[in-house]
């Protein structure tokens, strides 16, 4: 009887007997446990969102009011106490709702007998009725950072769901070392939070593409509460209505491969209407948060619309309030405003103002990933149905902008570092190891930028300009100098030149003489009689003309404040 032989595979080798036979895979390094990595994860994420918060936070601590903060302030103090919508009807309540809340915590004094327009509000607001400036605009800006913070995770998911929990991380970073979102993000102004909503209304219409019951909704609330913050969202407006049909025909599955038919095609008109109306239904909301009896004076100074404009205030479902504050935003179109590019002081709008300022002011690893994601969303067959979502809005709400009568700053275009953010994330599709070193060498090299401007975020310029030191060489106005400084120069003024004659040109809403600032106007007075300190801010020095163009060119700069502000002396 013949005795079987186990196989080869059934038997055990010996230990102790070499064999070439059998081999043994090795793992040199051990992945981590799932739990371990998300662990990980959520840590790296928390660390982000803390920096940034820690920029924002000592940001917004040491910065005097901007100019059109004030504004927003004294608005938001009049919703608290009055409920009243007559001051600032040019920007729709939700941003200024957002600043009320936190204010509500500050309890601010409003003189009941104050007459004037919004900007002595502001002023009587800010030092006149008997509040602390400081605490004031502290408790204004912290809902802001908070919801800039929010939006921040907005970034990170919306990545996550193109491209994993690499991409996640890689927008996260991009976002919060953004010069511009921590800059305008630590304000209590409307850029910042307008965009996020947009950037929140476009994720939620990217998820509607899989259940659109859930998230049709969710991305009208959002589209609602962006136009309720500021108008320059409309121009999105057709677009995401377009993007919200798109998303319901995709969840119908009748993709390019299946013919539309009239049926799906009314689904998604209806969706689309459906989602239109929660946006105006949020816009009625934050008007009736402030006055839920909607009184309403339109303001004496109200333009006459003609043509098409007259024709979209007056079509638009939206209050009466919302309608004449477009108005007035069609006013200010109609006005001529001063810029300053590259050097040159000129009348009027240039059309390639916000591409060079954007060229200029942000960090030089994120243009190259944001446009290498870009190609990649472009080239990569899985992502490209997000190409419409990501790029389309970005592209029409830069051309409006870019259309606009103010040169004023890169914070008209806020939405390209959240939305490029989430493009940039596509890189981690490529699934190269050379891509993600690159890319992570890229996001390093904006952190180590950002970094090294700190805490002069608003004053930012990338090394191919100098850096921020440069800046206010190049642009002016929001982008270096908006009046954020004046503590700052206080505090130079008393440490290093103490007891000496002051001549001021400041550009800003802050009052001098608050912050211990005694200063004449030396415009004011014959040049002969102007010895001592002259102090510039950087905007009236890139405009200056005339009397204080020969005041400068007669005085030696002898000293900075904020990259923002020179001090010259003058014998």
């Amino acid at each position: 009887m013949t005795q079987e032989r186990p196989s080869p595979a059934a038997v055990s080798p010996d230990p102790a007997t070499p064999t070439a036979a059998v081999t043994v895979p090795v793992r040199r390094f051990p992945a981590p446990a799932p739990r371990h990595r998300r662990t990980l994860y959520v840590l790296a994420v928390l660390a982000l969102l803390a920096q940034m918060a820690f920029a924002m936070v000592t940001t917004a601590v040491r910065q005097t009011p901007t100019i059109d903060e004030p504004v927003y302030v004294g608005a938001a103090t009049v919703y608290l106490r009055e409920h009243s919508l007559r001051f600032n009807p040019e920007h729709p309540p939700l941003g200024k709702l957002v600043v009320a809340g936190g204010l509500a915590f500050a309890h601010p004094r409003l003189d009941p007998a104050f007459e004037g327009d919004q900007t002595e509000l502001g002023r009587s607001v800010l030092y006149e009725s008997g509040n602390d400036p400081w605490r004031l605009m502290l408790a204004a800006r912290l809902p802001m950072i908070a919801l800039t913070l929010l939006f921040g995770l907005v970034v990170l998911a919306f990545a996550r769901d193109l491209t994993g929990p690499a991409g996640g991380l890689l927008a996260l970073g991009l976002y919060a070392f953004s010069p511009d979102v921590i800059a305008h993000g630590s304000l209590a102004t409307l850029d910042v939070p307008a965009a996020g909503f947009l950037l929140t209304s476009v994720w939620a219409l990217w998820r509607a593409r899989e259940r659109p019951r859930l998230h049709l909704p969710l991305a009208g609330a959002a589209l609602g509460a962006a136009l309720a913050t500021r108008m320059s969202a409309l121009p999105a407006v057709p677009v995401l209505l377009l993007l919200a049909a798109l998303s319901v025909r995709h969840a119908d599955g009748r993709g390019a491969e299946r013919p539309a038919t009239a049926r799906s095609l009314r689904r998604a008109a209806v969706a689309a209407c459906g989602f239109g109306l929660v946006a105006v239904a949020v816009v009625w909301a934050a008007y009736l948060a402030v006055d839920p009896r909607l009184r309403w004076t339109a303001p004496d100074t109200l333009p006459d619309l003609h043509g098409l404009r007259a024709l979209a205030v007056d079509a638009l479902p939206l209050p009466r309030a919302y309608r004449d504050g477009m108005a007035v935003q069609f006013g200010f179109e109609d006005s001529t405003f001063e810029g300053f590019l590259f050097g040159r002081h000129y009348s009027g709008a240039l059309w390639y103002y916000l591409p060079a300022a954007v060229l200029v002011k942000t960090p030089l690893g994120m243009l190259a990933l944001w446009l290498a994601g870009t190609a990649v969303l472009l080239a990569v067959p899985r992502l490209r149905p997000a190409a419409p979502y990501l790029l389309v809005p970005a592209a029409v709400l830069t051309a409006a902008a870019m259309t606009g009568s103010r040169d004023f700053g890169v914070r008209y275009v806020v939405f390209l570092p959240m939305s490029g953010a989430v493009a940039a994330a596509c890189v981690t599709a490529l699934r190269r190891r050379w891509a993600d070193v690159a890319a992570a060498a890229l996001v390093a090299f904006v952190a180590v930028s950002s970094l090294r401007t700190f805490p002069y975020y608003l004053q930012y310029s990338n090394e191919a300009f100098g850096g921020t030191s440069k800046t206010h060489l190049r642009l002016h106005d929001s982008n270096v100098d908006w009046g954020q400084d004046l503590g700052r120069l206080a505090d130079r003024l008393r440490e290093k030149h103490p007891g000496e004659r002051v001549w001021l040109v400041y550009k800003g809403s802050g009052v001098p003489a608050h912050y211990g600032i005694h200063a004449a106007d030396p415009r004011e007075v014959p040049e002969d009689q102007v010895h001592g300190l002259l102090v510039v801010s950087d905007s009236a020095v890139a405009k200056a003309e005339g009397r204080l163009a020969e005041l400068i060119a007669g005085s030696e700069p002898i000293d900075e404040v904020g990259h923002s502000i020179t001090i010259y002396r003058r014998d």
